[in-house]
C-alpha cells in the first residue's frame, strides 16, 4: 500500500458484507415496476435499477434498494481487509455501487468512518461503476492522481472500473 499516494476501497465484499437479502430486494423492485404497470426489462436487480429511469421509476427503485442497503449496513459483518484502514499511511476513500448513506452507516458501525476521507456511492455522482466517474471522483477528492492510486475490490466490475479510471487494482484475497 505504501507504493501509492491514495487507496480507494469498494465497500460490500471488501470492507464489510452487507446483510442484505438481494433476492428480496429484487422482488420488491419488481413490485415497483408492477405497481407502475410497467413490464420489467429484466429480473436482474442492477439491470432493473439501470433501466428504471427510462420508465420514470428511478426514484422509487433507488429508494427501495437503498432502504435494504441502509438496514443491511447496520448489521453488516466487518471483513478482514477493513483493518487496513486503521493503519493507513495514505489518504483512503470508498467507492461503492451501494448508496452513499449505507456506506457511511457501515463505516460508522465498525468505527472506520474517521479513517476514510471520502465516500462515493451509487447516488453520489450521475454514473455508477463500471463507469470510471465514481472512482475518479473519489481519487480527485483525495487530491491524488489515478496513476498513483490503488483501487481494492472484490468483483470484475471493480477491476473494469479501475482499468477505465487508470488506477491500479487489487482483488480482495
Amino acid at each position: 500500500m505504501t507504493d501509492y499516494d491514495a487507496v480507494v476501497y469498494d465497500l460490500d465484499g471488501t470492507l464489510v458484507e452487507l446483510d442484505v437479502n438481494w433476492s428480496a430486494v429484487a422482488t420488491d423492485v419488481l413490485a415497483v415496476y408492477e405497481s407502475a404497470d410497467v413490464e420489467p426489462p429484466s429480473s436482474d436487480l442492477w439491470t432493473l435499477l439501470e433501466e428504471a429511469g427510462e420508465f420514470g421509476l428511478r426514484a422509487p427503485v433507488e429508494s427501495t434498494i437503498a432502504e435494504y442497503e441502509r438496514d443491511g449496513a447496520r448489521t453488516a459483518p466487518r471483513l478482514d481487509r477493513a483493518d487496513e484502514l486503521l493503519d493507513r499511511r495514505v489518504p483512503v476513500g470508498v467507492c461503492s455501487l451501494n448508496c452513499e448513506r449505507a456506506c457511511r452507516i457501515a463505516l460508522t458501525e465498525h468505527d472506520l468512518a474517521t479513517a476514510v476521507e471520502t465516500v462515493v456511492g451509487r447516488d453520489t455522482v450521475a454514473t455508477q461503476k463500471p463507469d470510471p466517474e465514481p472512482l475518479l471522483t473519489a481519487v480527485d477528492e483525495l487530491d491524488a492522481s489515478p496513476g498513483r492510486t490503488l483501487f481494492v475490490g472484490d468483483s470484475r466490475t471493480d477491476e473494469i472500473t479501475a482499468d477505465r479510471a487508470g488506477t491500479a487494482f487489487e482483488y480482495v484475497a
